[in-house]
């Protein structure tokens, strides 16, 4: 059986990803590593031992391939990346509480109802929860 372990997301500041990712969303760190030369090596997860064998990446998005790509997804209003909530109303609250930036507010599309953040680091982020 193949299973995702770890997938990213383009960022402008990794230091400053880490802190939104973690102080805001509610992730925890699972990596954090210095490679030399300024490049840092950093994963989060979900928090409470949920989904261990999943990472997210917090991938430096500057170079001629991530920055196009990233501004380009960024600009067509396209989330980067889809979370799942089990309370989207509550989280929304809690974020916008936060100071976090929606760009649209929690919606029924098909069969979830999702909103749509600012991370702060160049990417639209889609909480979704099913309905129902």
């Amino acid at each position: 059986m193949i299973k995702v372990a770890m997938t990213s997301v383009y960022v402008d500041d990794v230091t400053k990803a880490h802190a939104f990712y973690t102080d805001v969303l509610g992730f925890e760190t699972r990596a954090s590593l210095d490679l030399g030369g300024g490049t840092l090596f950093v994963t989060v997860g979900a928090p409470e031992g949920a989904q261990q064998d999943l990472q997210l990446l917090l991938e430096p998005g500057q170079g001629p391939i991530a920055e196009p790509y990233r501004r380009a997804v960024y600009d067509a209003g396209l989330p980067a990346i889809v979370f799942s909530v089990d309370d989207i109303d509550a989280e929304y609250g809690r974020l916008r509480l936060l100071g976090v930036r929606f760009t649209h507010e929690p919606q029924e599309q098909g069969p979830v109802i999702a909103a749509v953040l600012d991370d702060t680091v160049g990417n639209l982020i889609q909480l979704t929860q099913p309905k129902g």
